[in-house]
């Protein structure tokens, strides 16, 4: 399967306005089989209440009917069960889409199949829902872009509602550039009618695609590679008077300047451009700062700071290294370690009469996860504060239960040393972030 899927990708790579009529073959009962275990066994189930456990027991059951429905373009995906979850730090909440387990395979099938097309032509600017193209390396490109490019302007701008706006008409033609195939056109149709379940009802959406399902990043990428990567790197970077650069996770981007001018007159028409395809921007999310080393020397002439930039859960602001040279910072930002205190908090509930074992045991998965996103050069002191905020946190929590209502620091040391607490690590220092960075 694999060497099928690599001479899929040579092809696409040395022909790149060729279209592959012939795919759904490569949708085996191997392939589904594989997606079907990569599904987290906790994953909740659809509309149909079976389990990832249940699915795999069955599995000879129902694969050979679903891709027998897939060659004779009859599969018609369940619909797909929808909650709301909340916004981290917000009131508001977002939608997400639950697909049945045995639909999750197969979209997660046919996306592995499509990804070995894509992968050849997405431009190096996108990041996100991609393989080995992590946030890291967003952030890592961003802090080559800014620290060594020709940049005095930053252009930080999302996507409003952007996977419920998305132009089903425009996404099918946007596909069928590289899908000739009619199996694969007709499964990614009924997979973006599919009906969605809230509350007894089943509705048909005329326009988005639910977050939740596998192949909604790749459609989302596919679709934001047309209407702005090709775009900026065809259209827009050959009429301006200096350098650009722009640097994409999925529906976030940071856009670089080197003249304001240029900054301004890309400004307005990405507005038009979104517009003709159904997207709009996030007014409380966009914005055009003047940032970089060039920034930082005309805000000292002025004797004013420079602003800061936030992009992908950090906050970036101009300083100086050891040598005294600019160099770009990074911390968490606020919202952000609001946030990771908060799950902290609803954590120390949780345990509060586990075994200290197990508490250890649990809260050191979190400071792991935690460390590991936000681990990188520069942000080390942010995490030492994570870190005391978990030790006080957990010592509040011991004296909640403690009969005696107090437990001294005294104890609590000691305790610490017998079931000690992850300490801060960076899993991205410096030398690696200049490794990662993609330009």
């Amino acid at each position: 399967m694999q060497t099928k899927l690599e001479e899929i990708a040579r092809k696409a790579q040395r022909e790149s306005k060729f279209r592959f009529t012939s795919l759904a073959h490569h949708i085996t009962e191997e392939l589904v089989w594989k997606s079907l275990c990569h599904i987290d066994l906790n994953t909740s189930p659809g509309i149909d209440g079976v389990t990832v456990k249940e699915a795999k027991e069955t599995f000879q059951i129902w694969i050979d009917p679903m891709i027998q429905s897939v060659h004779t373009r009859g599969y018609k995906p369940p619909a797909v069960r929808r909650c709301w979850i909340p916004k981290p730090g917000k009131q508001e909440k977002r939608p997400i889409g639950i697909p049945s387990v045995g639909d999750r395979a197969l979209q997660r099938s046919v996306s592995t199949v499509l990804s070995s097309i894509y992968e050849q032509d997405f431009l190096s600017c996108s990041f996100g829902g991609r393989p080995k193209r992590s946030a890291h390396q967003a952030l890592a490109t961003l802090n080559e872009v800014i620290s060594g490019k020709k940049v005095s302007w930053v252009y930080e701008a999302d996507l409003k509602n952007y996977f419920g706006s998305l132009n089903h008409n425009w996404l099918i033609k946007f596909v069928e550039h590289r899908i000739g195939d009619p199996r694969i056109i007709n499964l990614i149709k009924r997979w973006l009618k599919a009906g969605v379940l809230e509350n007894g009802n089943v509705t048909i959406p005329d326009q988005g695609t639910p977050q939740g399902g596998s192949i909604s990043v790749l459609l989302s990428n596919i679709y934001l590679h047309y209407v702005l990567d090709l775009w900026f790197e065809k259209v827009v970077k050959s009429r301006l008077m200096g350098e650009a650069y722009l640097v994409r996770y999925i529906d976030d981007f940071v856009v670089c300047f080197q003249y304001r001018k240029d900054a301004l007159r890309f400004q307005d028409t990405l507005k038009k451009r979104l517009a003709k395809f159904s997207l709009a921007l996030e007014p409380n999310k966009t914005r055009l700062i003047e940032f970089g080393r060039f920034a930082q020397r005309h805000a000292t002439e002025r004797g004013e700071k420079v602003e800061t930039v936030y992009f992908l859960g950090f906050t970036h602001f101009c300083t100086r290294n050891r040598k005294g040279n600019f160099m770009m910072g990074r911390k968490t930002e606020k919202t952000r370690f609001r946030r990771s205190g908060q799950k902290l908090k609803a954590l120390m509930k949780v345990l509060m009469h586990y075994p200290i074992r197990e508490q250890v045991r649990r809260i050191n998965l979190f400071l792991r996860g935690h460390y590991a996103y936000y681990g990188l050069g520069g942000n080390f002191k942010a995490l030492i504060r994570i870190y005391h905020h978990t030790e006080k946190r957990w010592r509040e929590m011991l004296s909640r239960r403690s009969q005696k209502s107090y437990v001294t620091w005294e104890k609590f040391n000691k305790l610490k040393e017998l079931y000690p607490i992850l300490k801060p690590s960076l899993s991205v220092p410096y030398t690696r972030m200049q490794r990662l960075a993609v330009l």
